[in-house]
């Protein structure tokens, strides 16, 4: 099967010709409305029949659950994507059957090397261990992973043979190479309606006004009274008490932890050879004896270093190494250090790196550190290990007695020392800080009904219990509920009317004063601005993204500007500079491009075949997508 769409027989291009000639066709059926729509009695569970394969409820639910699994469709979107999803899962099955209709094959071996490709470490597991990975990792049994991963390969041996033509050719490489490094620059004028929003100050009347006259627009979602009780583990640890019995056991079990090495506070300078021609060492090794000669006469050991020093990471901090014990210096340097007394410096040292000059600042021996001197480090290590069970152990018995008394949360915080927090009104969205930043805590809330206790929720270093006491449902508001909420709705509804006048009046102004963007920028109160110069796919400095002014690359120098709406400003200007691409750098990017035009033909190609043969084979009858059914699927994820 294989080596069929590969091929570049004669038998290949035929049959290339015929496929591609079938899109232009079908497609005009596929267009017009009710082709193909099914007729008598169904399984109320099939949603599309391609062939004799069936398309279920099931087949579609378990595709849902997979992408909302992995995050990549939010729940509120579901009803909206299944049509969509419907339409390429049987578009799928129809590239198939028409492969298979065709004369392809995928043979078992097939699969198995395109399983091994996909996921090389199935080739090691037994079929148990095969069966679990599939059910567990992807979410489908071995049959219905199997015959997914086959209709693909129906799929792509029909694919590959219709983009196999997909050229770029040298025109059109080109023409893109221009059109992704020309560039011009803007003057512009910028129009903020964030700021222009600051500058609006609304009476009261002014805002009742406004929320008499759009009352539709505003309600006050539904909202809870929520209570938590919170363990944090600062605090849990600060109740926890440590005896002196406990510190001196604990001590007297770890005293390896204690002890310190014989160490010694040092400093150097390093003329590094490491990496340099053999000729220059010479004149390295005079150079580190001249610094040793300005040490020795008194010089500035840290000014000379940082000055001088090749060790870059030491050499900013004068030289200084900090503390360093016995094995963490090659053998010539920790020899040479561990020789000398506080305030001495070293000869030249040579080793592997260079010359080095050392001066030792201080100098401690071996020693074991008394237990009052680690005290409170000892204390800290106990409440520590102490304190996750303890919170843990606090935060079952707060829910424990919260599922007896929902009403007494406030009581059971103080009996426990735990933060007791009330929230009134909290709304879906709505941060909990004193719980700690999950974005998981607030869902878990709002699902909860009236007197209902939540599980322990942990978030960073707290657990906390959740119980509603109250469950406030959407109402239109009172005035007074959201006056800052119209506000703001009001001062950024009335700012862009005023971005639109200004810039409108600039705009205006520079058509009728030949361009002087000035007078027009003075006009309305505001400075002209200028960008680098930037491409379709670059950043205009200050304004944004180059496409929004796609349209304006192939005009003339001093082209007017605008009003275009950019990001979160208007613009207004005039094209004063223009840079052609420099074709010297075609070379450079000619693959890229070629890759980029290929493979968006190809896709284009890929989704008219798909659309082709769907269309094909809709009209035919061979495809039947079950509208009742899928208004029915649609309709539970609503509801």
């Amino acid at each position: 099967m294989f080596d069929l769409f590969r091929s570049r027989q004669k038998a290949v291009r035929i049959l290339l010709s015929v496929l591609l000639g079938m899109v232009a066709l079908s497609m005009l059926v596929y267009l017009i409305p009710g082709a193909g729509a099914p007729t008598g009695n169904r399984n109320d569970q099939v949603v599309a029949e391609i062939g004799k394969q069936v398309l279920t409820v099931q087949d579609v639910e378990q595709d849902i659950q997979r992408a909302m699994r992995g995050r990549q469709l939010p729940p509120d979107l579901v009803q909206a994507v299944i049509p969509q999803r419907i339409q390429e899962l049987t578009a799928e099955r129809a590239l198939a059957y028409e492969a298979q209709r065709l004369g392809f094959e995928i043979s078992d071996k097939d699969l198995a090397d395109n399983i091994r490709s996909i996921a090389p470490q199935i080739a090691s597991l037994t079929p148990q261990q095969y069966r679990e990975y599939v059910e567990q990792q992807i979410g489908q049994t071995v049959q219905q992973f199997e015959s997914n991963m086959r209709l693909g390969l129906y799929g792509n041996a029909l694919e590959q043979i219709a983009t196999e033509g997909a050229i770029a050719t040298p025109q059109e490489v080109e023409a893109e190479f221009k059109r992704r490094n020309e560039k011009i620059k803007l003057d512009y004028i910028g129009f903020d309606p964030v700021k222009v929003a600051a500058e609006v100050k609304p009476t009261t009347d002014e805002l009742k006004a406004y929320f008499d006259r759009n009352k539709g627009f505003f309600t006050v979602p539904e909202s809870r009274t929520v209570q938590l009780i919170v363990a944090d583990q600062s605090k849990v640890a600060e109740s926890i008490p440590v005896t002196d019995a406990q510190v001196q056991s604990y001590y007297n079990a770890h005293k390896d932890d204690f002890r310190t090495p014989e160490r010694v506070k040092a400093r150097h300078i390093l003329v590094m050879t490491m990496d340099k021609p053999k000729d220059q060492t010479d004149k390295l090794k005079a150079k580190a004896e001249d610094l040793l000669k300005q040490v020795k006469a008194g010089g500035d050991f840290a000014k000379l270093a940082e000055k001088n020093s090749d060790d870059t990471s030491s050499a900013k901090n004068g030289g200084d190494l900090g503390w360093v014990v016995h094995g963490q210096m090659v053998p010539e340097f920790e020899k040479a250090t561990f020789a000398l007394k506080p305030g001495e410096t070293s000869g030249i040292i040579t080793t592997q790196y260079g010359f080095h000059i050392i001066q030792v600042l201080e100098r401690e021996s071996a020693r074991l550190k008394p237990l009052d001197e680690v005290k409170a480090d000892i204390s800290k290590a106990i409440k520590n290990q102490m304190v996750a069970d303890r919170m843990q152990n606090l935060a079952d018995q707060a829910r424990a007695e919260l599922l007896k008394a929902p009403q007494s949360a406030q009581q059971i915080a103080a009996k426990l020392n735990l933060e007791f927090v009330n929230i009134d009104k909290y709304k879906q969205g709505d941060p909990i800080p004193q719980a700690g930043a999950d974005p998981q805590i607030g869902p878990a809330v709002m699902a909860l009904q009236k007197g209902a206790v939540s599980e322990v929720m942990q978030a960073q270093d707290k657990l906390s219990v959740a119980t509603v006491t109250a469950i406030n449902p959407p109402h239109p508001p009172e005035f007074s509920e959201i006056e800052g909420q119209i506000k703001t709705r009001f001062q950024q509804e009335r700012a862009v009317q005023i971005v639109a006048d200004r810039s409108k009046k600039a705009a205006d102004l520079l058509k009728s004063n030949g361009g002087d963007l000035k007078a027009a920028a003075k006009s309305v109160g505001l400075e002209v601005k200028s960008s680098d110069l930037f491409s379709r796919n670059g950043a205009a400095e200050g304004i944004g993204s180059g496409s929004y002014f796609a349209d304006v690359f192939d005009k003339p120098l001093g082209t007017l500007v605008g009003p275009t709406n950019v990001g979160n400003q208007t613009v207004v200007g005039k094209i004063v500079e223009r840079q052609a691409a420099d074709m010297s750098k075609l070379a450079e990017q000619r693959d890229s491009i070629v890759t980029q035009l290929k493979s968006k033909r190809r896709n284009e190609r890929q989704a008219l075949l798909r659309d082709s043969i769907l269309a094909k084979l809709t009209e035919q009858g061979k495809v039947k997508i079950h509208k009742d059914v899928v208004n029915r699927l649609i309709s539970r994820y609503r509801s």
